[in-house]
C-alpha cells in the first residue's frame, strides 16, 4: 500500500485551489490526505469547503494582529525565539533601500501571526504544506521553522503567471496588461522571496485577441487545478530534487541557480 502524505493548507479566499487539491486526494489523483486548513482572513470562503469535507481548520486574524500592533507596539508580545536583525537579514521581499521602519513593522507583525500559525500547525503534523491563495508573504522567521531539512523544501505555492514575470498579487491581470500572448500559472517552493523560489512545474494557455481579463482568469484557474495536483503528487512520490547548477552569466560571471529536477518514478518494492 502507497504511503499517503500529510498535507495542510493556508487559504485568504475562495479556495478554488483547495477544493482541486481535496478532490484530487479523495479520486487518490493525489497519494495524499488534506489534515487542516488554516487561514488569515475570517471571511475566506473556503474555510467552508474544509468543513464540507471534515477537516479541521483555523484561523490566525492577521487584520486584527496587525491593527492591534500598530495601536499597542510597546505591549505587543513578540515571540521569545524571534531575532529582529537576523530576519531583516535573511529576507528579499524588500528592495535595497527600503525605510529601516517599514521592513520591521512587516516582520514584527508578521512574526507575530506566523507564531500564531506555527502553534495551530502543531497539532497537525504534516509532510507538506501547499499556499491555495494565501495572500500573506511569509518571512524567514515562518519558513525556517517548517523546512526543517535544508535541501528538502516542503511549502508549495501555485502563482497566477509564468514566473519569472509577474511576481506578486495579479499575475493574470499583469499578463493582460502587457499584451502577452500566452498567459499560464507556476508551481514553485517557497523561498525569501516573493515568488521567487525554485519552480516544479508551468502550464500554459493562448491568449486570444477577443479575450478578457476574466477569460484569462478562468483558462488560467483551469490550468492551476489541473497542475498544482500533478506537482504534488511528484512530491508525494518523492520525485522532487533540488540542485544547484552554475551557469555562465553575462560578462563573463558565473551565476548559481537552484532547479527542481523531476527524478524517475521509482518501482514499488
Amino acid at each position: 500500500m502507497k504511503k499517503r502524505i500529510r498535507i495542510g493548507a493556508l487559504i485568504s479566499g475562495g479556495g478554488t485551489n483547495l477544493q482541486a487539491i481535496i478532490d484530487a486526494c479523495e479520486s487518490n489523483r493525489i497519494d495524499g490526505e488534506m489534515i487542516f486548513v488554516g487561514s488569515d482572513n475570517p471571511e475566506a470562503k473556503g474555510l467552508e469547503r474544509s468543513r464540507r469535507h471534515g477537516i479541521p481548520n483555523f484561523i490566525i486574524d492577521y487584520g486584527a494582529i496587525i491593527r492591534n500592533f500598530r495601536q499597542h507596539p510597546v505591549s505587543a508580545s513578540l515571540p521569545s525565539d524571534f531575532i529582529l536583525t537576523e530576519a531583516a537579514s535573511r529576507q528579499s521581499l524588500f528592495r535595497s533601500g527600503s525605510p529601516k521602519e517599514t521592513i520591521e513593522f512587516f516582520l514584527a507583525t508578521r512574526a507575530i501571526a506566523e507564531a500564531a500559525l506555527l502553534n495551530a500547525m502543531a497539532a497537525y503534523p504534516f509532510d507538506l504544506l501547499v499556499l491555495a491563495g494565501f495572500m500573506r508573504n511569509l518571512t524567514p522567521y515562518f519558513i525556517d521553522r517548517v523546512n526543517l531539512q535544508g535541501q528538502r523544501p516542503r511549502i508549495m505555492n501555485i502563482h497566477p503567471a509564468l514566473l519569472p514575470s509577474f511576481p506578486g498579487t495579479d499575475g493574470y491581470g499583469d499578463t493582460f496588461r502587457y499584451g502577452c500572448k500566452i498567459g499560464g500559472c507556476t508551481v514553485h517552493f517557497i523561498d525569501y522571496g516573493e515568488d521567487s523560489g525554485p519552480i516544479i512545474g508551468q502550464r500554459a494557455f493562448p491568449i486570444e485577441p477577443e479575450d478578457t481579463l476574466d477569460m484569462i482568469r478562468q483558462k488560467g484557474l483551469q490550468e492551476e487545478w489541473i497542475l498544482y495536483p500533478e506537482c504534488i503528487q511528484l512530491f508525494a512520490e518523492n520525485r522532487l530534487e533540488i540542485i544547484r547548477q552554475e551557469i555562465n552569466g553575462p560578462t563573463g560571471t558565473t551565476i548559481t541557480r537552484q532547479v527542481v529536477q523531476v527524478l524517475p518514478l521509482q518501482p514499488e518494492s
